[in-house]
């Protein structure tokens, strides 16, 4: 599998960088975006790599309906479009009530892409899978938000999901931001290809301190001989701190490319 860093928060040499995700994944003939960040930055990276997202891409998968991951979708169209049902709420921060929903409505969405919706595990061909609505079982992940949704009700990101890609009976997660858990989003993956053998994660982890759920993170990944990861977006220094001192990791930037 080939993963090409389009968007991220930092920048590779000759790249442009937003706070954002957007990755081209590239699979058994497939090709397609998970996530597009909030500009047109994928686009003119994608540009400078050499790729035509607009003739060479005909799908988009989206992790969530946050204004980081999704507002991309103004700079792109004629494209299937598969996400969660609930992306298109209305939500907010706690601490200012301030937008960081997605700017297009699903109306508008609707006139733009083929879209797809699906809370249930959805194939997008018989090794990629978007992972639907996440199911939240363990005892530290996904316990607080510090969202809102439009009747000011706690928001905890039900519509969080991630892409599993089954790659010589081994999984690859690659995860948008994790507000689900990235333990959780692993424990669903294996459940969900029944493949226990997670060969690789990518993508934001949500973890902003060297605290119980960081630890408790890093005890689950040495548990379960997860050794390849590629904490990035949403994972903050003092977590990435604690993810190096335990394992080999590097800082993804724009322009990079994976071959996982």
């Amino acid at each position: 599998m080939k993963l090409t860093v389009l968007t991220e928060n930092c920048a590779g040499s000759g790249f442009l960088a937003e706070h954002g995700l957007s990755y081209l994944i590239e699979h058994e003939g497939e090709k397609f975006l998970f996530d597009v960040g909030h500009t047109d930055v994928f686009i003119k990276n994608a540009q400078t790599l050499g790729i035509d997202i607009k003739k060479e891409v005909d799908k988009i998968v989206l992790s969530h309906g946050h204004w980081d991951h999704g507002d991309g979708l103004q700079y792109i169209e004629n494209k299937t479009l598969i996400t969660h049902p609930e992306v298109f709420i209305k939500r907010s921060r706690n601490k200012d009530y301030s937008s960081l929903g997605l700017k297009l409505s699903k109306t508008e969405i609707e006139q733009k892409f083929k879209l797809i919706l699906s809370a249930e595990a959805y194939y997008i061909t018989d090794h990629i899978i978007f992972l639907g609505q996440i199911p939240r079982l363990n005892d530290f992940e996904s316990i607080t938000t510090n969202f809102s949704d439009e009747l000011r009700q706690p928001d905890f990101v039900n519509d969080d999901s991630a892409v599993v890609v089954i790659q010589n009976n081994e999984i690859i997660v690659v995860t948008g931001c994790s507000h689900s858990g990235v333990c959780n989003i692993i424990d669903y993956a294996c459940k969900v290809t029944g493949i226990n053998n997670v060969k690789s994660v990518t993508g934001g982890f949500h973890l902003k301190y060297n605290d119980l759920q960081t630890k408790k993170t890093i005890e689950f990944l040495k548990k379960n001989n997860i050794n390849h990861i590629h904490p990035s977006h949403c994972t903050q220094f003092p977590a990435l701190v604690a993810f190096s001192e335990n394992f080999k990791i590097e800082q993804l930037k724009t322009g990079m490319v994976l071959n996982l």
